[in-house]
């Protein structure tokens, strides 16, 4: 079922589990999440990212998401991830996502609540509930991320952002990177202690990839509700076809393709567990 991810994220908080959100780019990607949540009896987030748009047809991936959400057992939301135009969260607005996330992260906080608040009032005329971020990631190795600089969340700062905008989950920025990670992560969960006192929003864990698992799993206790995930997916799908090309003559793409999904699922299922706390 298509489910408002507000719902999911605040169902979540009050069960202190966490849920997957897959960055996805093509129709194997998304029924892997899909087959995978609904093996483990999870609800799980259906994420593309604006800088998907100039190779995937945003009108038609709705359509098709949400058919395949429509037959789940499990509560599947379809999100836009780290979108920084306007016309881009609009349009996933008009075609059916379930949420969006505005990246404002790049302007100081004045004009990142104003132009956050602006998106709020737009989404929350359709009935889609929105993300927003305070601080920024910085880019690890083999992730296809902007490049950001890396500054955490401040507390006070949180607390007024979402007092201001009425955003519905916020993410924070407490030390992970978008892809993995070059050195040894530094994980501020004291700080993450402090965002949670303040504000009473679900929060959001970019930077899924490469985190240490009693990391994400002292995160969650601590109010993490949504996990992104990108980049271990990447790179368990090139990796099989890597070495599926190197030991095989030309075979189908249609079964190159279902065996790049499978090769994906357990990776999946990796996370989906952890977060759920199995």
């Amino acid at each position: 079922m298509l489910s408002n991810t507000k719902d999911v994220l605040e169902n979540a908080q009050r069960d202190k589990h966490g849920v997957a959100a897959f960055n996805v780019y093509s129709l194997e990607t998304v029924q892997a999440a899909i087959s995978v949540a609904e093996k483990e009896n999870q609800p799980v987030i259906i994420a593309l990212g604006e800088r998907y748009f100039p190779t995937v047809d945003v009108e038609g991936f709705s359509a098709m998401v949400r058919a395949m959400a429509d037959k789940a057992s499990v509560p599947v939301s379809l999100h836009l991830d780290h979108a920084y135009e306007k016309e881009s969260i609009i349009r996933a607005i008009r075609c059916g996502f379930s949420s969006v996330m505005f990246d404002g992260s790049a302007y100081n906080l004045d004009e990142n609540m104003r132009l956050t608040k602006e998106i709020v009032e737009i989404a929350h005329m359709a009935g889609v509930s929105v993300e927003a971020e305070i601080g920024s990631l910085a880019r690890g190795a083999f992730s296809d991320e902007e490049e950001g600089d890396g500054i955490l969340t401040d507390p006070k700062s949180a607390k007024e952002f979402v007092a201001e905008t009425g955003v519905d989950f916020l993410a924070a920025a407490i030390g992970t990177a978008h892809g993995m990670y070059k050195g040894e992560p530094k994980i501020e969960l004291d700080l993450l202690d402090r965002i949670r006192q303040d504000i009473d929003v679900p929060l959001v864990l970019h930077g899924g990839s490469g985190t240490p698992e009693d990391k994400m799993k002292q995160a969650i206790q601590k109010g993490i509700c949504k996990i992104n995930v990108n980049t271990e997916i990447s790179m368990a799908a090139v990796s099989h076809l890597q070495a599926y090309f190197e030991n095989k003559e030309m075979v189908h793409l249609s079964t190159v393709m279902a065996e790049m999904q499978q090769s994906i699922e357990p990776v999946m299922t990796k996370f989906v567990k952890l977060f759920a706390n199995k």
